[in-house]
């Protein structure tokens, strides 16, 4: 098993993939924020689906869900068609021109990638979707809540302060740098 070190380094260096994250959404189209982009990745890996599946499938609730559609509608990349087993459910099915679309963000993010990573061998891009994949399966189901890491209990003479190694965890959702 890795080190505590080992696993706070790991932390770092999540914090900073933000970055890349933040580069790869900025060479997408101006009208396709992240969402409409995952929408339609989605439709486009699975298929046409109920809003309900889709929404369990971007791990957000339905209301976000139902902008993002929104959205992707409005631009004629996806279509909401009654439910024949359910007509008061949808289904979202990509349009020729959503199909254009995906083409033009997978280029995008396929000629980044290949520009950034031009140095990296053909086994070490491979390695590095290995072990990405891995570490995704790891963490198994996210949308479902997992309680917090506990930590031993603190010895009583030991002071509480911000620098011993023995202080309480702040729950919080900022992600430390």
């Amino acid at each position: 098993m890795a080190e505590r070190t080992q696993y706070e380094e790991l932390m770092r260096q999540f914090s900073a993939f933000g970055a890349v994250r933040r580069e790869l959404g900025r060479i997408m189209p101006s009208d396709c924020p992240g969402g409409s982009a995952a929408v339609l990745t989605l439709l486009d890996r699975y298929g046409d689906m109920r809003m309900s599946k889709l929404a369990e499938l971007l791990s957000v609730d339905m209301s976000v869900t139902s902008r993002h559609v929104a959205h992707v509608v409005d631009r004629g990349w996806i279509e909401r068609s009654p439910d024949p087993a359910d007509k008061r459910s949808r289904i979202l099915r990509l349009t020729p021109r959503g199909r254009a679309q995906v083409d033009e963000l997978s280029w995008r993010t396929a000629q980044l990638l290949a520009d950034r990573l031009s140095d990296w061998s053909d086994e070490e891009v491979g390695q590095l979707i290995r072990l990405m994949t891995r570490l995704r399966a790891s963490f198994g189901d996210c949308r479902t809540a997992q309680p917090p890491p506990t930590r031993p209990p603190v010895v009583a003479d030991t002071p509480h302060t911000s620098d011993s190694p023995h202080h309480e965890l702040e729950h919080t959702t900022r992600t430390p740098a």
